[in-house]
C-alpha cells in the first residue's frame, strides 16, 4: 500500500518543527507497512485555507497519479487544518475524487472513517484545532495592541525611516535625514496651500521615490511622522493615540493641523498648470469660463493658443496674452521714488502692530493653557466611566484641532523667532521694481502664486486689454498708468475700497510746487516667507 505525508508549519506556531512531522511519518508508515512514495510540506502557512504552494501540488499529484496512492499521512489533524467545515469537506473530497483515506499518526491503519464515532471524534479535534486558532490570533492581536501601546511602530519603516534593531532584539525605527526632509516639506507645503499633485512634482525632483497616486495622502495621514503610534480597538478599548519611542520628523500640533486640512478639503476640477501656458488657470473669458491652452499646428509651425472651454472658437494667440502680461508686471512695478516712501511709511507703521502681536501672542499662550486643561479633564472622566468611549474620541479628536491650530500658530509667532521687521522691508520692497523679473524666474506654481497675489480675482481678456474686479491695494498708485497705456482696466474704483490716496510735495522746473499720488493710507506689508 503506497502513501503520501503532508506536513505543515506555521510561522506563528513553530512547537512542531517539520523535521520532527517528517520523522513521526516515516515511523508510522513504516510501523504499518506502508510504502511512503512523496513528502509535501509548507513553512510559514497558515491552517485556516487550504490555499498553500505544496498542498496545491499534492492535489495535482493525487490528480495526475490518480489510483497509486491510498494514504494522506499527517502528524496531527491541526496540521492539515484548523478550520472545522474546511477540513471535514476536503477530507471527504479526497476519500471520494482521489480513493485517499485521511490518517493522523496517532490513529490506526484500518480506522473507518464512515463510523459516526469517528466522525465526531474528528469534528471535535478539528473544533479544538479550531479554537486554538482563534487563540492564537487573540493573543496576537493583544500582542501587537501591548507593543503599540508602548510607543512602538511594528512592520516595514514607513518613507523617512530604517529599520533598526537593537540590543534586546526589538525592531525599531529611526529616522532617515535625507528621506525625513522630503517628508518635512510636504506637510509644509500643504500647510501653505500647495494641491498635492504639486507636492509630488516638487519632492519628485528631491528624489522622493514613491510612484502610487495616493504617495502624499499616504504620508500626510500617517501618525508615525508625528511621533504617534494609532493603538486600534480591541472590544470595548476605544482607539487611541500614544507617544512613540522613535524620534518624530514633524510636531504633533503641524500633524494634526494637516488631518484638519485634509478633512475640510473638496473635491475640485484640478487645473493643470504647465510652463508654456502660466495663464491656464489664471485667465478666464468674457463668459466666466475658465480658458485652457494648447499648441496648433500651422504650415511651418506650432503656435500656442488659449481658448474658452465653452466658446471653442474664441482663441487668442499667446504671444499676446504673454506679451501684454509683461508690459503690465513692468507697469505696476514701483519706481524707486515710491519704494523709499513706503520703506519710511511702513517703519513708522509697525510700532502698533508689534505691540499687537505680543499681546495676541499672550493670549494664545492662555487659550493653549485652558485647552490643555480641558483634555486633561476628558481623558479623566473617561478614566472614571462618566463619558462613553465615542463621546471621549468626538471631543478628544475636537480639541487636539483646535491646539494643533494654536500651537502652530505660536510656533510662527513667537517673540524670539520674530523676524527684524525693518530688515524684511530693507529686502523685500526693492524687488517690486522689477516684478516682471520675479515673475520670469519663477516656476509654475511661484508664478500662479504671484499672479493671485497682485490680482485677487482672476484675470479676464476682453477688447484688447487684461481686465480684473480687483487688484491688491499696494499696486493702486500705478493702475492709471497701466490702464491710460490701454493693458488693464480695473473694473472696481479705487472708492469702492474706502482707500485714500496719500501725495508728496515735488517742486517742478518752473518752481510751483505739485503733488503726486503715491500710494493708499492702508499699505499692505508683504508677510515673512512672502514669493517676493
Amino acid at each position: 500500500m503506497n502513501a503520501i505525508g503532508y506536513m505543515r508549519l506555521s510561522s506563528k506556531d513553530q512547537s512542531k518543527s517539520l523535521e520532527y512531522q517528517e520523522s513521526s511519518i516515516k515511523e508510522y508508515c513504516k510501523r504499518n507497512n506502508l510504502s511512503l512514495i512523496g513528502l509535501f510540506k509548507d513553512n510559514g502557512e497558515s491552517s485556516f485555507t487550504f490555499d498553500r504552494p505544496d498542498y496545491k501540488a499534492l492535489e495535482l499529484y493525487l490528480k495526475n497519479y490518480k489510483g497509486q496512492c491510498n494514504y494522506l499521512i499527517v502528524l496531527d489533524h491541526d496540521r492539515f487544518s484548523r478550520n472545522l467545515p474546511e477540513a471535514l469537506m476536503k477530507i471527504g473530497e479526497l476519500e471520494s475524487k482521489y480513493g485517499v483515506k485521511v490518517l493522523s499518526t496517532n490513529e490506526r491503519i484500518d480506522l473507518d472513517t464512515s463510523d459516526p464515532d469517528v466522525f465526531i471524534k474528528r469534528a471535535f479535534e478539528y473544533m479544538m484545532a479550531n479554537k486554538e486558532l482563534f487563540n492564537i490570533r487573540k493573543r496576537t492581536k493583544q500582542g501587537i495592541r501591548n507593543a503599540k501601546e508602548s510607543g512602538r511602530y511594528l512592520g516595514r519603516a514607513p518613507y523617512g525611516y530604517r529599520n533598526i534593531v537593537d540590543g534586546t532584539k526589538k525592531n525599531l525605527i529611526e529616522i532617515h535625514k535625507g528621506e525625513a526632509l522630503i517628508v518635512e516639506r510636504i506637510f509644509r507645503e500643504l500647510i501653505m496651500g500647495i494641491p498635492q499633485y504639486i507636492i509630488y512634482k516638487n519632492v519628485k525632483a528631491l528624489g522622493f521615490t514613491r510612484t502610487s497616486k495616493s504617495a502624499i495622502q499616504e504620508i500626510l495621514t500617517n501618525c508615525v511622522y508625528a511621533g504617534l503610534i494609532r493603538v486600534p480597538p480591541l472590544q470595548e478599548l476605544p482607539e487611541k493615540f500614544v507617544k512613540s519611542i522613535h524620534s518624530p520628523i514633524i510636531s504633533d500640533a503641524e500633524y494634526w493641523l494637516v488631518q484638519n486640512i485634509l478633512n475640510k478639503t473638496k473635491k475640485k476640477t484640478r487645473i493643470q498648470p504647465a510652463e508654456d501656458f502660466p495663464l491656464r488657470g489664471i485667465l478666464k473669458c468674457w463668459c466666466g469660463k475658465g480658458m485652457t491652452a494648447g499648441y496648433t499646428k500651422g504650415r511651418k509651425n506650432y503656435y500656442l493658443y488659449y481658448r474658452c472651454t465653452e466658446h471653442t472658437n474664441y482663441n487668442i494667440p499667446g504671444n499676446t496674452l504673454h506679451d501684454a502680461l509683461e508690459a503690465v508686471l513692468r507697469g505696476l512695478s514701483f519706481t524707486c521714488h515710491q519704494v523709499k516712501f513706503i520703506k519710511e511709511t511702513a517703519k513708522a507703521l509697525l510700532i502698533e502692530p508689534l505691540k499687537l502681536k505680543k499681546e495676541q501672542h499672550q493670549i494664545k499662550i492662555k487659550e493653549l493653557n485652558e485647552l490643555n486643561e480641558k483634555i486633561f479633564k476628558l481623558e479623566e472622566r473617561l478614566m472614571n466611566n462618566e463619558i462613553e468611549s465615542s463621546t471621549y474620541l468626538t471631543w478628544f479628536q475636537k480639541f487636539k484641532e483646535e491646539k494643533a491650530m494654536l500651537e502652530y500658530s505660536l510656533k510662527g509667532n513667537q517673540p524670539s523667532k520674530i523676524r527684524n521687521e525693518d530688515d524684511l522691508i530693507e529686502r523685500i520692497l526693492p524687488d517690486l521694481t522689477t516684478l516682471y523679473e520675479i515673475y520670469e524666474k519663477g516656476n509654475i506654481t511661484q508664478k500662479h502664486t504671484l499672479l493671485r497675489g497682485v490680482f485677487k480675482d482672476n484675470l479676464v481678456w476682453g477688447e484688447g486689454m487684461f481686465r480684473t474686479a480687483f487688484i491688491d491695494p499696494t499696486f493702486n498708485d500705478n493702475i492709471l498708468k497701466v490702464k491710460q497705456k490701454g493693458l488693464l482696466f480695473n473694473e472696481q474704483p479705487f472708492k469702492i475700497l474706502g482707500l485714500t490716496p496719500v501725495s508728496t510735495q515735488r517742486r517742478n522746473r518752473t518752481g510751483t510746487v505739485s503733488y503726486r499720488c503715491l500710494r493708499p493710507t492702508r499699505l499692505p506689508i508683504p508677510p515673512a516667507g512672502h514669493l517676493y
